[in-house]
């Protein structure tokens, strides 16, 4: 029997919308005010989803004190209060869209959790603005 247990975090980042390719005018067609040279920030939440059997023993998933740990360590010591474009290395070459954060995620905590067990991630850059990845 299959079933999913969720984690909600939160995290305040600044970034940066823009590919360093194009003209500040490109930039700012496609980005809009995302382009801003000075950076905005948004208040993200995140939805960590594990789902897999339940343990016979313990009744559980995933301990969920285990999955708390994980989240607080890979992802929101490392993206709070950050700007991401200039603070995380992952965003140094990777344009920090909602999109791509909700990868990076994935990719972190993914190496942190038993394989065994299915990971999916909905990222809220704004309360009606919400991605979400499996890792397909």
């Amino acid at each position: 029997m299959k079933v999913t247990v969720n984690r909600k975090a939160h995290f305040n980042a600044a970034h940066r919308l823009y590919n360093n390719a194009w003209t500040d005018a490109r930039n700012a067609e496609v980005f809009g005010k995302c382009a801003n040279p000075n950076y905005h920030g948004h208040n993200y939440e995140l939805i960590v989803s594990v789902t897999g059997d339940i343990h016979p023993e313990t009744g559980f998933v995933m301990d969920m004190k285990i999955l708390k740990k994980i989240i607080q360590v890979e992802i929101e010591d490392q993206f709070d209060h950050k700007n991401l474009n200039e603070e995380v290395l992952e965003f140094a070459s990777l344009n920090p869209t909602a999109e791509n954060i909700s990868v990076v995620i994935w990719n972190k905590l993914r190496v942190k959790i038993d394989v065994k067990l299915d990971l999916s991630v909905t990222l809220y850059e704004t309360p009606r603005n919400f991605v979400n990845y499996s890792g397909n």
